[in-house]
């Protein structure tokens, strides 16, 4: 009715405020997506295995992923809406998801389930010069997304990414959903 007065303030109050819990999980998630990366350049550059296409692809949702749960760290901390943290942290998930489901359809097609690209394969670089073109030819190794190049426990990098990257999804969407504060102490 026109001129009733509320009680009510004009601004809504947070009702699912983010804090502490989402900070320490976003910066343990941002950590063990770095150490994963790091493990896959180590085998990049200390085990000389050349990631393919496929490979390449699963590594964006990390790359996207960890800037995006830093953010969300400082926004719990620096007391943002809880919607910005808590629309970050699903935003990681989701990067963490598509990585998942990039691993889902590399090791489907290493099993032979299905068909991999048909641009998959990568050569390692060979620098062409015109005396000795025939000779790199010979010596370049192509990489395919529907060849496992190593296989531990009986899963490729690929199948050990399904994992991570579940995980690392999970772990974000359960940060993102979970009680930030319970009360007004932040210990």
């Amino acid at each position: 009715m026109p001129g009733m007065q509320t009680s009510a303030s004009s601004s809504l109050p947070d009702l699912y405020p983010a804090g502490s819990v989402q900070a320490r999980a976003a910066i343990f998630i941002a950590l063990a997506a770095a150490i994963i990366l790091a493990i896959a350049w180590a085998f990049q550059l200390i085990g000389d295995f050349t990631p393919c296409k496929l490979c390449l692809e699963q590594r964006e949702g990390y790359y996207t992923a960890i800037p995006l749960l830093m953010i969300a760290a400082l926004s719990a901390v620096r007391r943002r809406p809880a919607c910005l943290t808590r629309g970050l942290l699903v935003h990681a998930g989701l990067m963490f998801a598509t990585s998942m489901v990039t691993g889902i359809f590399q090791a489907g097609a290493e099993w032979g389930w299905w068909l991999g690209p048909n641009d998959c394969g990568t050569s390692g670089g060979p620098t062409v010069s015109a005396g000795s073109l025939l000779d790199e030819l010979e010596e370049t190794t192509i990489i395919f997304c529907d060849e496992a190049a190593l296989r531990v426990l009986g899963l490729s990098f690929a199948g050990w990414n399904v994992i991570a990257a579940a995980g690392l999804m999970k772990a974000s969407l359960g940060a993102a959903f979970v009680p930030g504060e319970l009360s007004t102490n932040d210990g």
